[in-house]
């Protein structure tokens, strides 16, 4: 999924004040893991993730995992904390601003 700068900045801002939903650990991202990040993404379609990996490439590779396993979007980063995004399709809560 593309967003356009726009779209992530206003996801940004709603991604501010949430909580991380989601811990991922040096260990990796295990099925189970993805499987409830999946149920909470489809749920609130933004996430809070926040990863315990010791460095910043270690953190950076976690990060991309979990995208590409779950096609999610990534939204920001900062720290040891990522928002992603993923649209519901069948019941969108979130309405993204045009291009």
């Amino acid at each position: 999924m593309n967003l356009t700068e726009a779209q992530k900045r206003f996801l940004r801002g709603l991604g501010h004040k949430l909580k991380p939903v989601v811990m991922v650990g040096g260990g990796g991202i295990s099925d189970s893991l993805l499987k409830e990040f999946e149920a909470t993404i489809r749920h609130h379609e933004l996430v809070k993730v926040r990863f315990r990996a010791a460095d910043r490439e270690q953190r950076d590779a976690l990060i991309d995992d979990l995208c590409k396993r779950s096609s999610a979007a990534l939204v920001s980063r900062t720290g040891h904390t990522a928002v992603l995004y993923l649209r519901n399709r069948e019941a969108p809560k979130i309405h993204l601003p045009p291009n």
